[in-house]
C-alpha cells in the first residue's frame, strides 16, 4: 500500500513538471514564429525588389532591371537613414555616446 502512494506521488510530480517544460517549449516557439515574421517583413520588399531585378535581367529586360535596381538602392538607403535618425533619437532619449551611424 505505500509503494502505491508513493508511485501516485511521483506521477504526480513529474506529470506537472512535463506539463510546465511543454509550456516552454510552446513559448519557444512563438518566440521563433514571431521572429520570423517580423523578418519577413522587414526583408520582404527589398527581397522581392531584388528577385525582380534578376528575373528582368534573366529575360533580358535591361532598362526594367536597371530602374528596378536604381529603386531598389534608393529604398536601401532611405531605410538607412531612418535607422540613423531613430539612433539618433534613442541616443538623445537615454544620454548615450555610442556613435550608432551606419557608413
Amino acid at each position: 500500500m505505500k509503494k502505491n502512494k508513493f508511485a501516485r506521488v511521483l506521477r504526480r510530480l513529474f506529470g506537472e513538471e512535463l506539463g510546465a517544460t511543454m509550456m516552454e517549449y510552446v513559448i519557444l516557439a512563438v518566440m521563433i514564429a514571431a521572429a520570423v515574421t517580423a523578418a519577413a517583413i522587414y526583408f520582404g520588399n527589398s527581397a522581392k525588389n531584388q528577385m525582380q531585378v534578376a528575373g528582368d535581367a534573366m529575360v533580358g529586360n535591361t532598362k526594367n532591371a536597371e530602374t528596378r535596381a536604381e529603386a531598389s538602392r534608393d529604398q536601401q538607403d532611405s531605410g538607412v537613414t531612418k535607422g540613423n535618425t531613430s539612433a539618433s533619437r534613442f541616443k538623445k532619449t537615454t544620454g548615450g555616446d555610442t556613435d550608432a551611424t551606419a557608413e
